[in-house]
C-alpha cells in the first residue's frame, strides 16, 4: 500500500490557529506599548516592581 504524500501546505485548521495567535499577540504587545507606563507605575504601588 503506498502512502500520500502530505501537502507542502499547512491545513486550513492550522493556518486559522496560527493566525489568531498571531492576532492575540499583537493586540497584547499594542496594549503593553499602549500602557506599559500605567502597568510598571501600578506595579510599583503594589510593590511588585522588583519582577522588572
Amino acid at each position: 500500500m503506498k502512502n500520500l504524500p502530505s501537502s507542502a501546505f499547512p491545513s486550513w485548521g492550522t493556518v486559522a490557529v496560527v493566525s489568531v495567535l498571531a492576532a492575540a499577540t499583537g493586540l497584547a504587545f499594542a496594549a503593553w506599548i499602549e500602557h506599559g507606563a500605567e502597568i510598571f507605575l501600578a506595579t510599583v504601588e503594589a510593590g511588585l516592581a522588583w519582577c522588572f
